[in-house]
């Protein structure tokens, strides 16, 4: 574990490694990002390099402290755990308010860490703020949630908040293809689909499921304009029995789209995702308009809504599939 392994988020690290060097440590942070965004994997270096025995701002992966932080059984890094839905006063009172009165096992710092922050009730929170208030010198407590806007405005006040930010696109097709082995074609289908979340790149890469829905999507795009009435109607049953995953299936669709019109932009260019469906791309985009184009792409956009909204599903995918072809 090392600051190196958190892609795309300098800005924190650096703060966070400027701040142990001149020993100026918050009592608290707030790290806010998505789900997948990496602030588990950044709260437990931090957390390894301020028990590291070498104390040079990272841990170094060698001594016992950080050994013991990599296993998960270190004695001063505690991870807060619940088992009912919401984070309740008791959890906080036992594993946090009881707990942190009692110094160090053996390292400089207790810390605390508090995933799924925002899932604290509103007298967990008033619980902790009692301690925020008055924290022993050697406490770091280390709140993360997708939403900082949901903790109470009082907790937010003590806290230093650091926000994790969308990852590039590159980083994150070079993230996939150097530490976890993905093909580079699959590896940018993914991270073009995360949204600038690495670890939503690394689940879509890693799933059979996606592999399975971009195969579906990439079937009918490259079968839709030929299709009889009775082929789409199969199709629509077929969508429907899958409800769950026609969000991502649609933004699959997008990207193909979306593909097809830079194809007919740049007159092939290398820069579409689907690259080993450049022929299909290039037979697409000879044969649609500009207009065409932003009528699919405004017909999957259209969608969408309509699935929010609670149209009728089979009937809003009757539209979509019949706008296509």
């Amino acid at each position: 574990m090392k600051f190196q392994d958190i892609i795309g988020q300098e800005h924190i690290t650096g703060h966070l490694q400027n701040a142990m060097r001149m020993g100026k440590i918050s009592h608290a942070y707030i790290i806010q990002g998505e789900e997948g965004s990496g602030k588990r994997l950044l709260a437990g270096i931090f957390a390894a390099a301020l028990q590291c025995e070498k104390q040079e701002g990272r841990p170094c992966g060698e001594c016992r402290s950080c050994k013991q932080a990599s296993s998960g059984n270190h004695p001063d890094i505690r991870w807060t755990t619940h088992e009912k839905a919401a984070i309740g006063v008791d959890d906080i009172r036992i594993q946090l308010n009881n707990d942190i009165m009692v110094k160090p096992y053996s390292r400089p710092y207790k810390v605390y860490i508090i995933d799924e922050a925002e899932k604290m009730t509103e007298q967990a929170q008033n619980a902790m703020l009692k301690t925020m208030e008055e924290p022993p010198d050697y406490a770091v407590i280390l709140l993360l949630t997708v939403n900082a806007k949901l903790l109470l405005p009082t907790i937010l006040s003590r806290c230093i908040l650091l926000t994790m930010r969308p990852v590039a696109k590159k980083e994150i097709t070079r993230l996939l293809m150097e530490r976890h082995g993905i093909t580079d074609y699959l590896a940018e289908v993914a991270a073009d689909f995360a949204d600038g979340v690495p670890g939503k790149a690394v689940r879509y890469a890693a799933s059979e499921s996606f592999a399975a829905q971009r195969d579906e999507v990439l079937k009918l795009v490259r079968r839709i304009g030929t299709m009889r009435a009775e082929e789409l109607y199969a199709q629509v049953k077929l969508w429907a029995g899958k409800k769950q995953e026609i969000p991502d299936m649609l933004s699959l669709m997008n990207l193909w789209y979306r593909d097809v019109l830079v194809a007919k932009a740049a007159n092939g260019s290398n820069m579409v995702l689907f690259k080993e469906e450049k022929n299909e791309l290039m037979r697409q985009a000879e044969a649609a308009s500009y207009t065409q184009l932003e009528l699919k792409l405004n017909a999957i956009e259209q969608m969408k809504q309509r699935m929010n909204a609670n149209v009728s599903l089979e009937v809003a995918l009757e539209l979509l599939f019949l706008s296509l072809k």
